[in-house]
């Protein structure tokens, strides 16, 4: 028997889908408000559902491969064992770029709302604590993570409702601009072009990271093939219904608002919604929801490590190393907390940039792997398996990777040089160790308890 400390199995399914949705935060929707707006021309409600499409879709690739595969290591095991190890290796340093972002995301949102309501005291203050909270909490266990999360979803849940609430009193009232709360024009491109709304979906997509997170969760969870499956579709539904909800009841309440500044568009449509009372409740909940974020944003990175140190992808000793007492990969808990200390010197939009484009890549080549895994490989080839396994993931990886090319310029350019520097280092790491391109492809064996 092996002694190794391993990961503690312990997560359930209702503590999986409220992991993902605190990593995706629902008051995210808030948070992009007025980028995703403009972006979009306007059309949130059709931007948002064909974000769900292409989200769908892909949802529905993780739970076919997370069940061929319950190991940690999301894309990154499910392209190198499904293709190859190589190209595994550049999705998962794409996907890296994605999860080691998400948490300086959370961390500098944090801060800049803090800084709101606190004026005297600076960002980098807040980011210093909100890094040191947010290690001792992950490093604690992952049972305490999934507690802190589950409140702070329901939190978020609570304040949506309400505001959706206040939208529908306005338009029972007269004080809106429409007299019904049933209209087809939400859902009508009218004069913006489609290209337009589909940009905005391609940003719009973001709002949607959460749900493939949960699947570097895999060996601590119940179950795990039956488990996550369920959770990947009740997190992209959850949320979908959220959002399209949000975007359709503020379009047809307000068709005509506008804002000068994207960044604090939903500080003024809450306050349009709800005067003062309901735009200072609006704040205290984006700031739970950031920190919440954080918390399940650190958890998902460093377990995508310890896969990629267990695979010796990452210095092994390092990366695979699991606390004897909390059962957690302390080591890289610290690690992540150490990188994101950078919050104290980059912007928000610079670390979106970052986590856009390896979502994005990483949704691509998970659609691809069933393909691989399912058709090529196993010879799924009936009917039924054909659309299953051939027509669902290839409508899923074109429809994600056209949205990756409608991404900007700039955020295209540093993708690829990130996938560059990948790149080189795969080819010394291979050239130093060949047994990393030489592994056996067989299901990893998770070290007994």
């Amino acid at each position: 028997m092996n002694n190794q400390p391993a990961l503690s199995k312990s997560l359930k399914v209702y503590q999986i889908v409220f992991l993902g949705l605190a990593w995706m935060t629902p008051m995210i929707f808030f948070t992009v408000y007025g980028v995703a707006y403009d972006a979009a021309g306007g059309q949130m409600v059709l931007a948002y559902l064909i974000a769900f499409l292409a989200i769908f879709f892909t949802a529905y690739s993780y739970s076919r491969m997370v069940k061929a595969y319950p190991i940690a290591g999301s894309a990154y095991t499910y392209t190198k064992k499904a293709i190859h190890p190589r190209l595994g290796f550049l999705v998962g340093w794409a996907l890296l770029l994605d999860y080691i972002f998400s948490p300086i995301i959370a961390i500098l949102t944090f801060g800049i709302f803090m800084h709101t309501e606190f004026p005297s005291i600076p960002v980098y203050v807040w980011v210093i604590v909100m890094n040191i909270i947010l290690a001792l909490v992950n490093i604690v266990g992952i049972k305490s993570v999934a507690r802190i999360s589950g409140i702070s979803v329901v939190v978020q849940i609570l304040f949506i409702s309400l505001f959706c609430l206040f939208i529908i009193k306005d338009i029972a009232t007269g004080q809106a601009s429409s007299s019904t709360l049933f209209s087809l024009h939400p859902f009508l491109a009218s004069d913006v072009p489609f290209t337009t709304i589909f940009s905005g979906a391609a940003l719009i997509c973001f709002c949607f990271l959460g749900f493939d997170a949960v699947t570097t969760m895999t060996e601590e969870t119940i179950q795990p093939e039956r488990t996550i499956p369920k959770a990947i579709f009740l997190i992209v539904c959850i949320a979908a219904v959220m959002y399209i909800a949000i975007s359709y009841f503020t379009q047809i309440a307000y068709p005509g608002f506008t804002f000068t500044n994207p960044d604090n568009a939903a500080y003024t449509l809450v306050k349009l919604v709800g005067g003062n009372l309901l735009s200072s409740l609006f704040i205290t909940v984006l700031i739970i929801a950031t920190f919440t974020q954080g918390v399940s944003s650190v958890t998902s990175v460093t377990r995508f490590l310890y896969a990629l140190g267990r695979e010796s992808v990452l210095p092994q000793k390092v990366f695979s190393y699991i606390h004897p007492t909390f059962k957690t990969p302390v080591v890289n808990i610290l690690l992540v907390t150490a990188f994101s200390f950078l919050g104290m010197f980059i912007d928000l939009n610079t670390a979106v940039t970052f986590v856009s484009f390896g979502a994005l890549t990483a949704f691509t080549f998970v659609n691809l792997s069933v393909i691989a895994h399912f058709y090529i490989k196993l010879k799924k080839r009936s009917f039924t398996e054909t659309i299953l396994y051939l027509i669902f993931p290839l409508i899923g990886a074109a429809f994600i990777g056209w949205l990756l090319t409608l991404l900007n310029k700039d955020t295209l350019l540093i993708g690829v040089a990130w996938l560059t520097v990948g790149f080189l280092y795969l080819f010394v790491k291979s050239r130093l160790s060949a047994p990393f391109v030489k592994r056996d492809h067989s299901k990893v064996t998770v070290p007994e308890k």
